[in-house]
Parts: structure tokens; C-alpha cells; sequence
């Protein structure tokens, strides 16, 4: 295979991941990776590298639209950031000592956890009752519109649990090279008690910043090739815009199904691959 045609199908299954990623709302790196690693046969740490360029690139253009639009609490994303980027160099530190191989079992290992959230539906709470006194101290409670712009109030609760998870979540990604938005939310939403919008948007918002952190250690350590970094990054950009202007027009539920399969599959090969040594 020649580089020309090596790097048009690159892109063509960089905005397939990104198309899909941002329909499901787990982001483009839970399949940008093990398609690289499977599909292309690219060195599971110099995948990591290339899908950690994409997710910066994706956060940047979607959270700006989101804290327009005023669903992020900003002041969390700060706050918890401190975590999640302390986690992602930590992460990124582990990624060059750890064997390829552990690196695809826990991949794979996330990639069924990444389905089970895929298939669930969801629905937003509020949670207004007594406010938590440091989340009040860190003034961290807040308020996002509803369809018709009202404004919900909300109360955080369980900081400093938040903020342990957080830290996970940054591991994570800095050892694989995804946003880590499904352990963001379950953070944001199931232990602080944050609306699912505000956390999924707000996640939005500190993925960037978390990959950020994490690929500067992967540039130091030549893990980062532009070359196969370029076209992942505008094919996942393109996919990602697409992905979000799809979402609002069709049944998602049926596409988070096909996908919650795909994620599946992809995790019993990653798993298999890294069981048997053969990534």
C-alpha cells in the first residue's frame, strides 16, 4: 500500500470514528485507537499519540459552542481539571513503561464498560436538595436553561469523591489516549449530582485540556508522528461536526445500539490481542 492511499483511508476511518463518536457522545478515541492498532497495524502507543491530537482538536471546537450556549459550569471544569490533568501525566508516564500488551487489555476492558453506557438511557436529574457545604464554599452550585431558557437551578454534592474519580479519569486517558468522557461523567453525574447535560458538556469542555497535558509527554517521547497525526485529526474533526449535526435529525437510539456492538467487538479483540501478545 502505497502513502497516498494509506493516508485517504486513514481519513476515511478517522471520520468514521469521529462520526460515530460524536453520536454516541463517547468521542472518537474508543474507536480511533484499536483501529489503528487492529486495522492499520500501527504501534498501540503511537495510536495513542495521533488519537490524543484528535481529541484536543474535537473539545476545542464543540466546548466553545457549549459554554455559549451556557450548559458548562466552567468553574467545575477548572476545578476538577486540576485532577484530571495531575491523572493525565501520571497516565502518560505509565503508558512508556507499561507492556503494549496490558495497554489493549485495559483499553479493552474500558471499551466494555464504554458499551454498557452506550446502550443505557439516560434521563436528567436535578438535584436541589440541602447544598454540600464545600461545594458551596468552592461555589461550584450553578444553573443551566431548558428548552424553553429557563433557568434550572442545581446543588453539587460529594467533592472531594468527585475530584479522587476525576484523577482517574485522567489516568486513563493519559495511558490511552481517549477523552475519558464516560468516567468524566459518571464522576460529574452519579457522584456529585450533576445534570447529565451540564456534566456531559462540561466533560466536553476539560477533555481537551486533559489530553493537552498527557500529549506533551507523548511529543517528548516521539509518540506523536505528524503524519499519521494530520489526517486523524481533520478526519475525526469532520466526523465529529457531521456526527453533531446528525444528532439532532435522527433516532439516535438505534445508532447507540449498532455502535454499543461494534465497541464490543473491537474490546474482545483488543483484549484477545493483548492476552496472546499480538499488539
Amino acid at each position: 500500500m502505497n502513502i497516498l492511499t494509506f493516508t485517504l483511508l486513514l481519513l476515511v476511518g478517522s471520520f468514521a470514528a469521529g462520526l460515530l463518536g460524536a453520536i454516541t457522545g463517547l468521542g472518537g478515541g474508543v474507536v480511533l485507537v484499536p483501529l489503528l492498532a487492529l486495522v492499520f497495524h500501527v504501534n498501540i502507543r503511537i495510536a495513542i499519540g495521533a488519537s490524543l491530537i484528535s481529541v484536543i482538536a474535537t473539545s476545542s471546537g464543540a466546548a466553545a459552542a457549549y459554554v455559549k450556549e451556557g450548559f458548562s459550569n466552567i468553574r467545575i471544569g477548572m476545578f476538577l481539571e486540576i485532577a484530571t490533568t495531575i491523572g493525565a501525566i501520571v497516565g502518560a508516564g505509565l503508558a512508556t513503561i507499561v507492556a503494549p500488551g496490558t495497554i489493549a487489555i485495559i483499553f479493552g476492558l474500558v471499551l466494555v464498560y464504554s458499551a454498557f453506557l452506550s446502550f443505557r438511557t439516560k434521563h436528567d436529574h436535578i438535584y436541589t436538595d440541602q447544598p454540600d457545604a464545600l461545594a458551596t464554599r468552592l461555589k461550584l452550585d450553578s444553573s443551566y436553561p431548558d428548552q424553553n431558557g429557563v433557568q434550572l437551578k442545581y446543588n453539587v454534592h460529594n467533592v472531594p469523591a468527585g475530584f479522587g474519580l476525576m484523577w482517574g479519569a485522567g489516568v486513563l486517558s493519559g495511558l490511552l489516549g481517549i477523552g475519558s468522557g464516560a468516567v468524566k461523567v459518571l464522576a460529574m453525574d452519579h457522584m456529585m449530582r450533576i445534570p447529565f447535560k451540564v456534566s456531559t458538556t462540561t466533560s466536553n469542555f476539560m477533555i481537551g485540556v486533559t489530553a493537552a497535558a498527557s500529549a506533551g509527554i507523548y511529543l517528548s517521547r516521539g509518540y506523536i508522528h505528524p503524519a499519521l497525526a494530520m489526517p486523524v485529526m481533520l478526519g475525526v474533526l469532520a466526523g465529529a461536526l457531521i456526527g453533531a449535526k446528525i444528532l439532532v435529525h435522527v433516532p439516535v437510539r438505534p445508532l447507540r445500539m449498532v455502535f454499543s456492538m461494534v465497541i464490543f467487538a473491537l474490546a474482545v479483540e483488543m483484549i484477545y490481542n493483548g492476552v496472546t501478545g499480538k499488539i
